[in-house]
């Protein structure tokens, strides 16, 4: 009988441990953001309400940032107006937005060339081994990386649907 009361008491504080570790999912209410703009030169990512910054991040790129992302294995990051079109709360880096990359221009462009243009651009965390590099080097395959914690809060902010402007 006593065994089962000593069961019971570890059962009791597991589950309380269990609800006080910390969530990757995290809530906002916050104004909307309404785009979201990604300045490559500068290595800079900001959420913006209309003309107001909420939030500014420092970003890494692709290994080869320089100009736009035309084909897979390039390892450029795209540029242009797109928007986010997936969340992917089981990424293998913490958690990403999908990017719509490759739109119908940049699908003709490769088409044209003979060539495929890649895809499954996000913006990510850097889960597992990226996490011990520094910030805002360059070491996707063409995605946008911030910080484990960084992506939490925009996984959070950004809705479906959100135009990302990225500039060269």
């Amino acid at each position: 009988m006593r065994w089962m009361i000593r069961l019971g008491m570890l059962v009791v504080l597991a589950v309380g441990l269990a609800s006080c570790a910390p969530s990757k999912f995290r809530s906002y209410n916050g104004p909307e953001v309404t785009r979201i703009e990604v300045h490559k030169a500068a290595r800079k990512m900001y959420l913006l309400h209309h003309d107001k910054v909420l939030k500014s991040y420092d970003i890494g790129l692709g290994a080869n940032p320089e100009g736009h992302k035309q084909f897979e294995g390039d390892s450029k990051t795209p540029e242009g107006l797109y928007y986010i079109d997936r969340r992917n709360p089981n990424s293998n880096f913490h958690l990403s937005l999908g990017i719509s990359y490759p739109n119908p221009q940049d699908r003709a462009f490769a088409q044209a060339q003979g060539k495929s243009p890649g895809g499954d651009i996000f913006i990510h965390g850097r889960a597992g081994k990226h996490n011990l590099r520094g910030r805002g080097q360059d070491w996707t395959d063409g995605c946008i990386a911030v910080t484990d914690r960084e992506i939490e809060d925009i996984y959070a902010m950004v809705r479906i649907g959100t135009p990302i402007a990225i500039y060269p």
